[in-house]
Order: structure tokens, then sequence, then C-alpha cells
């Protein structure tokens, strides 16, 4: 399993941002696809499960949280990070 090319650079809202939910999101995304290959390498490293889980569940609000502020920023940020739902 190789690691995806998520740059969170291109989710910026403006040159500066650091802050934006679409911005933390992407990075979120990246932490989780490095944790994920990790663990495939390292099954039983329990902090690393129960710290990829916590990243999980923090993508899950902030995702949550720009649906209900722009449906059309939500549905640019799935498509970007290639997320199901």
């Amino acid at each position: 399993m190789s690691e995806s090319t998520i740059n969170p650079a291109d989710f910026k809202v403006h040159e500066t941002d650091t802050g934006s939910s679409d911005y933390q999101v992407a990075l979120l995304s990246q932490r989780i696809l490095h944790l994920t290959e990790h663990l495939g390498n390292h099954k039983k490293d329990v902090s690393s499960r129960r710290g990829l889980l916590k990243l999980v569940a923090q993508r899950r609000k902030l995702l949550d949280y720009t649906r209900g502020k722009s449906e059309e920023r939500y549905q640019k940020l799935i498509k970007g990070l290639n997320l199901r739902r």
C-alpha cells in the first residue's frame, strides 16, 4: 500500500490559510493515510491505532461542520480527497 498524494496546499482558501476547515481536513487525511500505512506493517501497535481513530473522528467532525456551512465546499473536499461519503 503506497501513500496517496494529498497536497493540503490545494485546499487552502487563501495563500496564508492554516486554519480553515478545508485545509485542516486535508492535513488530517494526510496523517490518516500515513498512520494507516504504518499500521499495515505494525499490526500490534495499539497506541497508534487509538491515535488513528481519534484523527478519523476529528476529521468527521470537521467534515460535518463544513457541510453545515457550505455544501459546495463539502462536495469539493469529498471529491478532492476521494472520501466515500
